[in-house]
């Protein structure tokens, strides 16, 4: 006869006819509620690392993939005209292709907006008219100037794959508001794809399985593959519950391992998505006058489509859903594509131009449509790409990726509106003032979901990991 050890579970299920398991099981539903297994679970470490009271509920996640030229939209560089066309002056570091030609000025001219005089070019005329709430960090730095490692490092604090996503940490340390709906979802539209890097951008990394991304096709007849039921849904409802079953044993026959429960929850929330989400995608209750503010009107189809995202943004927010990404779409020109749509080495004005008319009302909107609904306090609007590009011309008419300074923006969810916050060289080059990094920026964004970056880690491989690895400061300067 073989000798096969216990799990404790199973030592306290066959001990004392089965009373230590039943008292165990009444002990572990209360825990589960809130916490998790115990205290040692990784349930209870992320909601002990919730430590400060939130300002904001969700997060939008604006990403612009392929890097915007932050001189041209956020940062306004006198000297960049004033120098036009000669050497620039001081040490160029190595760019990503080491083609640099002369200084190169703004091509968009700027205007103050709003109480705050926020200046912002007239590539983003509808952003200006909200320049107001906001919170312009121009002294954002990454460590990689390479579209893939610099899509992962900004996503998960990691230059390559395997390593959970701020979407994903999220998710973990706070769940989602919603019963039917994911923590975590990526909005698609018009054809558009993940960015270089691919879907491992969105990842759980080695978090249990269901905090990673549900992507959502916004535009499309199934939203989410296979959402549409195949059969009656007494007979899926009994299959499941057969399946469900199954699970559950396997899972207490090996301790109740948490990626075996994520896996039983995964099926559950794909039951529940089958209304939830084909529900959130018609917006025929929408009105017109909404529709046409986001500018899902527009003869451009890919402004459009990404009008779409925003409405399904704001949708998604009102049903409790924690972070949600939007995905812009690339035209293929000076060296932008599907993954990269911002990466302009050739034809900037060109592709800049139809990249800002793509995002810039919409965006707006969705800015206002949360502000007048009274979400924007309790929503984090995050606007951001890899890195930024340099002063400098590429060639004839690019520019490079530049990862020493760079500009982003927030808005909503306990920033200050109307701010700026940082700066780079008068050359907009590199940051000199309040220098700031991306484990700084996502320290700050679950600061104000009320989660002490610190604490919310995971063991993995002998290591407590987090987001921010071994790094990161929260931006003071930039809460309201």
């Amino acid at each position: 006869m073989m000798n096969t050890p216990y799990t404790r579970r199973q030592m306290l299920q066959r001990g004392s006819t089965g009373f230590g398991m039943a008292a165990l099981a009444g002990l572990m539903s209360q825990q589960q509620a809130k916490a998790g297994a115990s205290e040692a679970s990784p349930a209870a470490l992320a909601h002990r690392a919730k430590k400060f009271a939130s300002r904001a509920r969700s997060v939008i996640f604006c990403y612009m993939s392929g890097g915007v030229s932050h001189v041209d939209s956020f940062d306004p560089k006198p000297l960049l005209t004033k120098y036009a066309g000669q050497p620039m002056p001081g040490e160029v570091k190595r760019t990503q292709f080491n083609n640099n030609g002369t200084v190169q000025p703004a091509h968009w001219a700027y205007k103050q907006y709003g109480q705050s005089g926020i200046p912002v070019s007239d590539l983003f005329p509808h952003m200006g008219s909200v320049a107001d709430e906001l919170c312009v960090v121009r002294s954002m730095t990454a460590k990689f100037s390479e579209h893939a490692q610099g899509n992962f490092f900004m996503h998960t604090g990691f230059p390559f794959l395997g390593y959970p996503s701020a979407g994903a940490w999220t998710s973990y340390g706070l769940g989602s508001d919603s019963s039917d709906l994911p923590g975590y979802v990526v909005l698609q539209s018009g054809g558009a794809v993940a960015p270089h890097g691919g879907v491992g951008l969105f990842s759980n990394g080695f978090l249990p399985a269901v905090h990673q991304a549900s992507v959502v096709r916004a535009d499309e007849g199934e939203p989410v593959d296979n959402i549409q039921p195949r059969e009656p849904a007494a007979m899926q409802r009994q299959r499941l519950d057969f399946i469900g079953a199954m699970d559950k044993n396997f899972a207490r026959s090996v301790d109740n391992n948490m990626h075996v429960e994520a896996a039983i929850k995964n099926y559950e929330m794909a039951w529940r998505m089958q209304s939830a989400v084909p529900e959130l995608c018609d917006i025929a209750g929408e009105t017109e006058i909404t529709k046409k503010m986001y500018g899902m009107n527009d003869a451009d189809p890919k402004t459009a489509a990404y009008a779409r995202q925003c409405l399904l943004a704001r949708r998604l927010v009102e049903r409790g859903v924690r972070f949600i990404e939007l995905s812009t779409l690339g035209y293929n020109i000076g060296g932008g594509n599907a993954a990269n749509p911002w990466d302009h080495h050739g034809d900037l004005v060109k592709g800049h131009g139809k990249m800002g008319y793509q995002v810039d009302q919409p965006i707006a909107a969705l800015i206002k449509d949360l502000r007048s609904r009274g979400l924007l306090d309790s929503t984090l609007v995050i606007w951001a790409g890899e890195f930024g590009r340099t002063p400098f011309a590429q060639g004839a008419n690019g520019r490079d990726h530049n990862p020493y300074g760079f500009s982003i923006w927030m808005a909503g969810g306990g920033v200050k509106g109307g701010h700026v916050y940082g700066a780079t060289d008068d050359f907009g080059y590199q940051a000199v003032e309040q220098v700031s990094s991306v484990y700084d920026l996502w320290a700050t964004v679950l600061y104000l979901m009320g989660i002490d970056h610190e604490a919310l880690t995971y063991r993995y491989s002998g290591r407590d990991l987090r987001l921010t690895d071994v790094h990161g400061h929260v931006m003071r300067g930039v809460i309201a």
